[in-house]
């Protein structure tokens, strides 16, 4: 493995979690090059050999293994695209931990555009869990547009904890799914903003198979002058059932816009939508003040106790 700065390794710490060589599977980018990769005998990560990016191939059966797939950028400048193929084998369960964190202290902006497709086997379960995060006192803006395509087969599950809470200047998220019977889909969802931030999130569920589910929630902070979009829709095709929810506090002059959508085409097809968007209530701000925080404190206190 190549040796990483302590910026790198403040970034991998804040993404992934990584305070060294992760044990199992894991391929680590730093600005455009593999900084490190280790296959297992249940998991092989291997380079595309058309684009830029990676396939992992996971056995049948593989349990209690992870991969880790985080990404670090520290030169302003730099852009790129990475396509990364999974291909998880039936009755596997392991954790996949992904993630980019970019650190500009340049004037040009840095920017990681990710597309992760999964290719779910039969009754196979996945955890997935992706954080973005920006540093860096320069003038060019940090920019991450994710695209992420879920695949699932009969009876599989997949856990998504989609993590964004600093420093990022413009997002642009895409999650789509295609679920067959009996399959279950759950996201969770966290995003704080501020500044003059821009973050879009768009789902796209298709439940297709009879007993599939899905459930999607965003919690999100929009503070300063900042803006968010939250846009996820639903297509029951089969007798299945179906949740999103947008949960949101805005603050200073941010905006939030919720965007509902259910598309029913079957009559067994049970799809529910809930949003809320609100300021921080000023009792709960006073009843912390009393137990002596500031203010400052206070909204620091509830805002961190929401996006958990």
């Amino acid at each position: 493995m190549l040796k990483l700065d302590e910026v790198q390794m403040r970034l991998l710490r804040e993404v992934a979690d990584l305070h060294k060589v992760p044990e199992g599977a894991y391929n680590i980018r730093s600005n455009s090059q593999s900084a490190g990769r280790n296959s297992t005998a249940n998991i092989e990560i291997t380079s595309k050999q058309d684009v830029s990016g990676l396939e992992i191939r996971i056995k049948p059966g593989t349990k209690h293994e992870s991969v880790h797939i985080p990404v670090v950028m520290t030169e302003s400048g730099l852009k790129e695209t990475v396509y990364n193929d999974f291909y998880i084998g039936e009755d596997a369960d392991v954790v996949i931990v992904a993630g980019c964190g970019i650190d500009n202290c340049g004037n040009q902006d840095s920017q990681h555009d990710g597309i992760h497709r999964f290719f779910v086997g039969k009754n196979a379960h996945i955890r997935y869990v992706e954080k973005h995060y920006g540093s860096g006192d320069g003038k060019g803006k940090r920019i991450l547009n994710p695209v992420t395509e879920v695949y699932q087969e009969e009876n599989s599950s997949v856990e998504m904890e989609m993590v964004q809470i600093k420093g990022v200047d413009d997002t642009n998220r895409t999650t789509l799914a295609e679920l067959a019977a009996g399959a279950k889909l759950v996201v969770r969802e966290r995003l704080m903003t501020h500044g003059k931030q821009n973050a879009i999130s768009t789902y796209s569920v298709k439940l297709n198979g009879e007993g599939a589910s899905a459930d999607v929630v965003s919690r999100s902070v929009a503070r300063d002058d900042s803006y968010q979009k939250f846009d996820a829709k639903l297509l029951g095709n089969a007798p299945c059932s179906g949740h999103t929810e947008c949960d949101s506090i805005i603050m200073d002059h941010g905006r939030i816009l919720a965007v509902p959508g259910l598309e029913a085409n079957d009559v067994d097809a049970a799809l529910v939508h809930e949003a809320a968007i609100g300021k921080i209530a000023g009792d709960q701000i006073i009843k912390l003040m009393t137990l002596g925080l500031t203010e400052q404190e206070a909204e620091e206190q509830i805002i961190n106790g929401f996006l958990k």
